[in-house]
Parts: structure tokens; C-alpha cells; sequence
């Protein structure tokens, strides 16, 4: 197979495995809406399983589906044998399962270099088994005492192994997601709920065209600006020789042309989920209703590059994701009858980053990402606070200001990875993308924000 790709890989510019793994990944779709035709609810768990495992190995060859083999295994003799703390222990063995993976696989590396392994796959195949884990965990606790997340996702019995295999290979969602939960894969396969075989769903043709057109599009961006922003020139003489808003720019426009890569990617997972019908989520309340398609979303690109705030990135980036993080690490470590702070934002953070990887860059980020985020909620309480319109809007200027520059700053070393490298590119501009929100929530305690009376209670 090498052989006869690699004429194939050297005329697009990329080496035979990303090559083999972009043709099983644009698979996907074509494997997806083949799930509609396959009649029988077990029959449906079967293909999605089996397509799982051939996509996998004609994408990373026959070790992959051993590697992906152990999270699952490990996941499923957890709910069996000990279903009380079945999610805590899938939790700290699969994560750990895939911190070895890191390491061994220097995955990171990898990917800078722009190859590629089962690594990413597995990362998103590491979030399902823990997922549904912790749901099936939830379903003895009593329902007064859940969240309504919990509640709405929580499994009573036990997925059978065939159910189990299918959700986490399910026609190769699990290249790069989205990640979705087990409840809602039970009940696109069983015809229940919105998915209900009495009940006529919408057409999915128009939304994964609509995926597809926007993919060929970001794709079309990331080729055209790769070739003026390689992450290269950052190790180069020319770019010490530039001045402070020239870095600056630069760091931004690097970080801008690495992210419609990752937004081609999550066009074409989103069009796979879409036309698989796993992707409906139900109607708008408009007149007529219109199809709602928000599970199979990932990212909102205007979102993202327009963000007025950096408390906005975490829910138009990488969405599902974020929800998982929201759901199953967040909100779980809230205590009854308190608050969530800081503490809860970077433990957050910090399970994200070893997600990625354990590499000094993936730290740095994520570390910078919480303090971007604390940094921004304190212009949001100031810009609550204040009734002058004109100073709201300034604010709010500010804080999206703030967010770009932050953001443009922090994800340098996200993408160069090594440590002693990502601090010399901070170190060129002075460190302002760590100072600016430290100052910010540092201000925070000393000019708190103060709600503004509201005309009534002037007057009284």
C-alpha cells in the first residue's frame, strides 16, 4: 500500500501516513451514512465496531486496535467488577494508559514534524471509555443528588460488549471526534428519544454539505498562508532582528494559519457525525423549525477568531471536548454549596494539558489559558459593574483586545512544544501575554467590581 501511495503523497506535499490517514479519515463519511442502510439494532452495533476497527488498521495498521484494545478493556472490567468507583478508577487508569502512550510515542514530536500515529485517536477513545465509566457510576447515586448533565446522561444497565465496542470505534469517530456519550449513541441506534423510528427526522444532506464546502474551504486557507508563517522562522536570525509589534504579528499570524488546520479536521468529523444522523440534536424554536446539527459541532470559527472574551474560547473551540471537561472534571470538583474558582479553572486546565501530552508546551498553554480566562473575567465584572455605556463598550473593546493578544502569545508554545523554546519566544516580547492577565486579576483584588444600583433603587 506504501508503494502505490507514495507517488500520490509526494504530488500533495505530505508523508505516506498522513497520506493513508487523511483517505480513512475522509472514509469516515462514506462508512457513516452506510450506517443508515444497515437494518437491525444489533447489526448497527456490529458495523459500527467492525468499520471502528478496519478504519484503524488500514490508518495505523494492526497495532492500533491492540492499543485502543486496553482503555476499552480496562473501562468495561471496571463497570463490571467494581461499579461504586468504576468512574474514578477508569478515570486514573485510562489517563494513565494514554500519559504512557505520550511518552513512548513522543507523539508530540510527531505531529510538529507533521506525521502522525494512533496517538490522537486515541486521546479522543481515552474521553468515551471514561465517560461511560463515570455515567454508569452515576446511576446509583439518587437523582435529587445529580446535576442535570448527570442526570440526562447516566446509565442504569450495563452496555453490553458489543454496545460498548461499538460506541467507542463507532465508524471511526474516534479518529478526532467529537466525543459524544454513550446515552445518545444507545439511543441513535435504538431509534429512542429525537431518533425515534415513528418520528421523520430531518434530511442530513444539506448540513454535511454545508461541512464539506466549509472544510475544502479551510483547507484551501491553510495552504495558501502555511508557505509565509512556518513555525520554522521562529529559530532563524531574521526573526530576533525584528522588532516587538513585528514578533508579535507574527506569533499571531502563525498561530491564526495553525488553526484552520484544525478547523479542516473538524469539518470533515462534523460532515461524518451529520450524515450518520448522530449529529441531530433537535429544532430550533424558530417559525418554520429549523434542524439543529450542535452534536456533531466542534468548532464555531468566527467564534473563535472574534472571541470578545476569553471565558467564550472554551465553548467555540474544540466544543466537545470542553464540554467533557465541563462535565466530567469541572463541575465535579465543586464542593456542595460553594463556589468554583480558580483552583477548579486550572485543574481543569491542567488535565487538558496532559491529555495532549506531557510535553513543557502543552503545560505552558494551558496554564496560560487559565489565566487568560481569570484575567478576562475580571474585565466582565468591571464591565457589569459600570452603568456609563461608552465605558462598557471600552471595556469590552479592551477585553477582546486582550483576548487576541493573550491568545496569539500563549498557543506559541502549543504548537513549538519544547520548553527552553517557548520560553525564548515569550522572553521576545517581554513576557506581555503572562503579565498582562496576572496584572489584570491582581487589579481584580484591589479594584473590585461593585454591581451598579439600578435606577429604582436610586430613587428610593
Amino acid at each position: 500500500m506504501e508503494l502505490d501511495l507514495e507517488p500520490m503523497a509526494a504530488s500533495v506535499g505530505v508523508s505516506v501516513p498522513v497520506l493513508r490517514f487523511l483517505l480513512c479519515f475522509l472514509a469516515t463519511i462514506p462508512v457513516s451514512f452506510l450506517w443508515r442502510l444497515v437494518p437491525g439494532r444489533l447489526a448497527k452495533h456490529v458495523y459500527s465496531a467492525v468499520s471502528g476497527v478496519l478504519l484503524s488498521y488500514l490508518s495505523f495498521g494492526f497495532s492500533s486496535n491492540l492499543l485502543f484494545l486496553v482503555p476499552m478493556l480496562l473501562g468495561y472490567a471496571a463497570m463490571v467488577l467494581y461499579r461504586p468507583k468504576c468512574g474514578i478508577i477508569t478515570f486514573f487508569l485510562a489517563m494513565g494508559y494514554l500519559i504512557g502512550c505520550h511518552v513512548y510515542y513522543m507523539s508530540g514530536d510527531a505531529w510538529k514534524e507533521g506525521g502522525i500515529d494512533a496517538t490522537g485517536a486515541l486521546m479522543v477513545l481515552t474521553l468515551k471509555v471514561i465517560s461511560c465509566a463515570i455515567n454508569y457510576n452515576d446511576g446509583l447515586l439518587k437523582e435529587e443528588e445529580l446535576r442535570e448533565a448527570q442526570k440526562k446522561y447516566r446509565l442504569i444497565k450495563l452496555p453490553s460488549m458489543i454496545e460498548y465496542f461499538g460506541y467507542c470505534l463507532c465508524c471511526g469517530s474516534h479518529f478526532a471526534g467529537p466525543v459524544f456519550e454513550m446515552k445518545d449513541y444507545l439511543d441513535w441506534t435504538e431509534g429512542k428519544g429525537i431518533w425515534a423510528h415513528s418520528y421523520k427526522g430531518p434530511s442530513p444532506y444539506g448540513a454535511t454539505f454545508r461541512a464539506l464546502v466549509r472544510a475544502a474551504f479551510c483547507m484551501a486557507i491553510y495552504l495558501y498562508l502555511v508557505p509565509f508563517h512556518p513555525l520554522s522562522r521562529f529559530t532563524e536570525p531574521i526573526y530576533q532582528e525584528w522588532g516587538f509589534w513585528r514578533k508579535l504579528s507574527f506569533q499571531y499570524m502563525s498561530g491564526f494559519t495553525a488553526r484552520w488546520k484544525y478547523y479542516f479536521i473538524w469539518s470533515i468529523s462534523e460532515a461524518a457525525i451529520i450524515i450518520s444522523g448522530l449529529g441531530f440534536s433537535g429544532w430550533t424554536e424558530s417559525s418554520p423549525p429549523k434542524p439543529k446539527w450542535d452534536r456533531a459541532m466542534n468548532v464555531d470559527i468566527l467564534g473563535v477568531e472574534l472571541a470578545m472574551s476569553s471565558v467564550l474560547l472554551p465553548l467555540v473551540w474544540n466544543i466537545q471536548v470542553s464540554t467533557w471537561l465541563r462535565h466530567y472534571v469541572y463541575e465535579r470538583l465543586i464542593m456542595k454549596g460553594k463556589k468554583p474558582g480558580f483552583f477548579q479553572l486550572l485543574a481543569t486546565q491542567t488535565v487538558s494539558a496532559v491529555w495532549h501530552g506531557l510535553y513543557p508546551g502543552y503545560m505552558l498553554f494551558f496554564v496560560q489559558s487559565a489565566l487568560m480566562i481569570a484575567g478576562s473575567r475580571v474585565i466582565h465584572r468591571w464591565e457589569q459593574a459600570i452603568p456609563m455605556n461608552l465605558l462598557k463598550k471600552a471595556l469590552g473593546f479592551m477585553n477582546f483586545a486582550c483576548t487576541l493578544l493573550v491568545l496569539s502569545y500563549s498557543c506559541v508554545s502549543f504548537m513549538v512544544l519544547n520548553l527552553r523554546e517557548s520560553l525564548a519566544l515569550y522572553g521576545s516580547v517581554y513576557y506581555i501575554g503572562t503579565i498582562l492577565p496576572i496584572a489584570l486579576i491582581l487589579l481584580g483584588y484591589i479594584i473590585p467590581a461593585k454591581p451598579a444600583r439600578s435606577k429604582a433603587r436610586k430613587e428610593q
